[in-house]
């Protein structure tokens, strides 16, 4: 049994050495370099070359080194092999606390307090109880899920939309299209946590935006996106922010990343930018998951069905 380690983006180097750290006695190879295509049992690969993983005739399983497999299943040779995704805890924490912090950000007015620091003014602005605060949360997957108990947690009003139905305890629950305005109707605060697929792509638009619920004591409505950039239509959003149909906007992900140095979004003065570090866990801890699951698909155990890729959902 071997790894193909095929990595795109990223640094291949460490994560080469860790799968040998971690699998001593197999062969891991480096997709950079030459290799037997034949010897090839499992890959562990992120946005690799298009057409790579078809010519691997021994290929058993692949293991996406991240939670969006939208650039994987973008390949039209994928072999039809199980894929799975990252799932595990220190990633849904991190995501979780990146959520958690700009929701409370916004929620207890950080900017607002800092304008009047500079300006050397006492001023008081009116803070209403969490409860009374609507949190959106679309996606409802793993990582939805945790941020919906995290922010229940403190007391704030948890809905949710996802493109089938769900049920969560304490969270309100919409769906599908029809379910989509009275969801975006009563929120305050918009956090996305959606997977990219075909269905998803640019629906944060102007149409969406529209929707949202405008009065709080925000100045508006607020949109989080910790998903996928393909997710996010930018012109739409900026406008809505220069229109005042969003009050602001916290964004990790973007449609072209490195987010270029001359997009308006890094100096808009009601956007927070950060660098696509919202889930940014620990890879030593992501190839032990690998690894494990490596272990458990050759001794027969299959592969975690919560990881499992849908071909056709996209997710």
């Amino acid at each position: 049994m071997s790894l193909l380690v095929a990595i795109r983006g990223w640094t291949p180097d460490e994560w080469v050495e860790r799968f040998r750290r971690l699998m001593p006695g197999r062969l891991v190879f480096d997709a950079r370099h030459p290799f037997d295509p034949g010897a090839v049992t499992h890959a562990a690969v992120w946005k690799p070359e298009p057409g790579l993983l078809a010519g691997l005739p021994n290929l058993r399983a692949v293991f996406n080194l991240g939670a969006g497999v939208d650039a994987l299943l973008a390949d039209p040779t994928l072999p039809r092999v199980p894929i799975a995704r990252i799932v595990d805890p220190d990633l849904t924490a991190r995501m979780t606390e990146w959520v958690v912090m700009n929701v409370l950000m916004y929620h207890r007015q950080v900017h607002a307090h800092a304008e009047n620091q500079r300006r050397a003014v006492w001023g008081t602005l009116p803070q209403p109880a969490a409860k009374d605060v609507s949190i959106g949360i679309m996606g409802l997957g793993v990582l939805g899920r945790a941020a919906a108990e995290a922010l229940m947690a403190l007391g704030f009003h948890v809905r949710g939309w996802s493109r089938s139905p769900h049920e969560i305890d304490g969270v309100e629950c919409f769906a599908g299209a029809f379910g989509l305005g009275p969801f975006l109707g009563r929120t305050d605060i918009l956090v996305v946590l959606l997977p990219l697929t075909p269905d998803t792509r640019g629906i944060l638009n102007k149409a969406l935006l529209d929707r949202m619920r405008r009065k709080n004591h925000m100045g508006g409505p607020v949109l989080i996106n910790g998903g996928r950039g393909g997710l996010q239509v930018e012109a739409d959003i900026l406008a809505a922010l220069d229109h005042g149909t969003l009050a602001a906007a916290s964004l990790d992900v973007f449609e072209t990343e490195p987010l270029p140095a001359m997009s308006p979004l890094w100096a808009h003065p009601k956007v927070i930018v950060t660098p696509h570090c919202a889930a940014d866990s620990d890879p030593d801890a992501l190839a032990r998951v690998i690894t494990e699951a490596i272990k458990r698909e050759e001794s027969g155990g299959g592969i975690a069905s919560e990881t499992l890729v849908d071909r056709r959902t996209g997710y």
